[in-house]
């Protein structure tokens, strides 16, 4: 993995991504935030040596570096996921790409379905902490060692100073935003009946098919992180409807102004 690595990050350089400050994964419910990017570089996924590629149809597949709220920033338009078939090293890589680029702080943005019923579709909530229930570990492989420590402390994986100012600005702005727990589940199938009372046994405020890795990964690596979830969804056990994705991509949007704030103005601040 060192190898490949090595040959992404000295293409990309040589592309202009010169040292960024901050990651940026730009999942469902935050594609607008791009608007507000002076952008220098974009390059494809399908381009970089050793990238993955993104086939979900509203994920686009860009690797995109520019100027944000007056600090450089490397932003993934589009991310990957377990369920599309790549390994759980796979959905990582572009976190350990960034890292070499130059980043210090990961922001991650995901859409989730609401298992705490007191959050309602269309809120936001800042994750506090997570459940891996995706199988594995993204630390899972010979030769973890060589690219960081084998056994990852996780008492407090999202940064809680990062947390502390996004609260702040949600306060500010007057943007509802929840604190919670989010669990990371393979998909790509939604939860049944029972699989929501097991998540709210086990302590979940929200559940979604993503981020978890890049978190897991990101503290391997010694990042400072914080992520925020689009609540698409109420997962209601006693009262569940079937779900469109096509309202949960409806609902994203409907949120994705008030993510937008949060995001520029934290990076303003950091």
């Amino acid at each position: 993995m060192i190898k490949f690595i090595t040959e992404t990050v000295d293409y990309l350089k040589e592309k202009g991504f010169d040292t960024p400050e901050i990651g940026i994964i730009l999942g469902t419910g935050l594609g607008q935030l791009i608007n507000d990017v002076e952008i220098i570089k974009e390059v494809s996924y399908n381009h970089i040596p050793n990238f993955p590629t993104a086939t979900v149809e509203f994920h686009k597949g860009k690797l995109i570096f520019g100027k944000l709220a007056g600090k450089k920033v490397v932003v993934m338009q589009g991310r990957f996921h377990v369920y599309e078939g790549y390994s759980l090293q796979d959905v990582t890589y572009p976190v350990r790409i960034m890292e070499k680029l130059g980043i210090h702080t990961l922001l991650v943005s995901n859409a989730a379905g609401a298992i705490n019923l007191d959050f309602k579709k269309g809120e936001l909530m800042l994750i506090d902490d997570h459940i891996n229930l995706q199988g594995s570990s993204p630390l899972a492989f010979q030769g973890v060692e060589q690219l960081g420590e084998r056994f990852v402390d996780m008492s407090a994986p999202y940064d809680t100073e990062i947390n502390s100012t996004f609260k702040n600005i949600a306060n500010a702005n007057g943007i509802k935003l929840h604190k919670g727990v989010y669990a990371s589940v393979v998909g790509p199938q939604l939860e049944t009946r029972a699989e929501y009372r097991m998540l709210k046994i086990m302590g979940a405020d929200a559940v979604g098919m993503s981020t978890v890795p890049e978190v897991i990964v990101a503290n391997h690596l010694k990042l400072k992180v914080a992520a925020v979830s689009v609540l698409t969804d109420e997962c209601d056990p006693d009262n569940l409807a079937p779900v469109d994705i096509a309202e949960i991509i409806a609902m994203a949007g409907k949120a994705e102004p008030d993510m937008v704030t949060l995001f520029k103005e934290l990076i303003e601040n950091i």
